[in-house]
């Protein structure tokens, strides 16, 4: 097989294991190839998806960011005690996206003036942004937030319901969910800043070759500081969606979701050394772990098999992308 063959290998790996679960599980369960299950499982994927398209830009600078699912918490958190307080909902979701962002920005400060390791920063933020959301809440969930605030996470697009004869309503077709149709725009939006910008172009110099691209005129840590700030600014998107969905914040909310989004980019592709990345990629890795938690919901596979099977996976990923790396 040539370099090029094995290339392209490499490329259609997760689309092929993407495909191969869809058959798998359509084989398994009745219930699974349906209309109604691939709405929620797009329902379902979101979050990851989100997260990991801030993942990706942050990868692909040779960063990582282990902060989201904590900053994704006190985000909601915020936003939901907004909303209790009186605020409009519109400007208690934008205060949770400048949360987090702030955040992102710490983070990205941490990285590029104080020269932390990402690793360390991210970690630092993760702790400090766990405890700020359970102590302002006293670690209890802010409920009775109202039928507006959950617009945005359980209302749809298209949504077709008709009166039936007994005078109840008949829903002919679910519509396209909220979250679903921005997670299309955010992917296509930021697969275009990646692939035609000279952001994106910068992005990927920094994770190619630091010092390359540095003598190359690239603003390295503005560009660095970026890709935390976007982050972050995803993180605290997807609280808002998120609690939305769940008409109740929790704090504790969000545990494990910055695995979930590395994985989702490194099962898509993404190389841990940085410079290599697609959204297109994280968003059927995204899908890869959706499906896969689906399906074995269906086959009655419990909660605690699901995590040794994506860890599995997980690790196998990683090891193709370390083995592509040696040659």
């Amino acid at each position: 097989m040539t370099e090029h063959q094995k290339d392209l290998l490499q490329k259609f790996a997760a689309l092929a294991s993407l495909l191969g679960l869809i058959v798998i599980f359509s084989f398994t369960s009745n219930a699974f190839f349906s209309v109604g299950n691939g709405m929620t499982i797009a329902l379902q994927v979101t979050s990851i998806a989100y997260l990991g398209i801030g993942a990706t830009c942050v990868i692909i600078t040779g960063g990582i960011d282990l902060s989201v699912g904590a900053i994704l918490a006190l985000a909601g958190v915020i936003a939901a005690m907004a909303t209790k307080a009186g605020a409009p909902v519109p400007l208690a979701m934008l205060a949770g996206l400048l949360v987090g962002a702030l955040c992102g920005l710490i983070n990205g400060l941490c990285v590029t003036v104080l020269k932390l390791p990402p690793f360390i920063a991210t970690l630092g933020m993760m702790l400090v942004a766990r405890g700020v959301a359970l102590q302002i809440t006293d670690a209890k969930a802010v409920g009775g937030l109202g039928d507006s605030f959950a617009e945005l996470g359980n209302g749809s697009l298209w949504r077709v319901v008709k009166i039936g004869a007994d005078g109840f309503p008949d829903v002919v077709f679910v519509g396209i969910p909220y979250p679903v149709l921005l997670m299309v725009v955010l992917a296509i939006a930021v697969s275009v800043l990646l692939n035609r910008a000279t952001l994106g172009r910068h992005l990927y110099a920094i994770g190619s070759n630091l010092e390359a691209a540095r003598l190359s005129g690239v603003k390295v840590q503005r560009v660095t500081l970026f890709a935390y700030v976007f982050s972050g600014l995803l993180a605290g998107m997807t609280g808002c969606v998120l609690m939305s969905r769940l008409v109740t914040a929790q704090p504790s909310e969000g545990l494990m979701y910055e695995l979930d989004a590395i994985a989702s980019a490194v099962i898509g592709g993404t190389s841990l050394t940085g410079g290599v990345g697609t959204i297109s990629g994280t968003i059927i890795g995204a899908f890869v772990i959706g499906i896969l938690r689906n399906g074995l919901n269906m086959g009655g596979v419990s909660a605690f098999t699901q995590q040794i099977l994506i860890g599995l996976v997980i690790l196998l990923t990683v090891w193709i992308d370390q083995m592509r790396h040696r040659k």
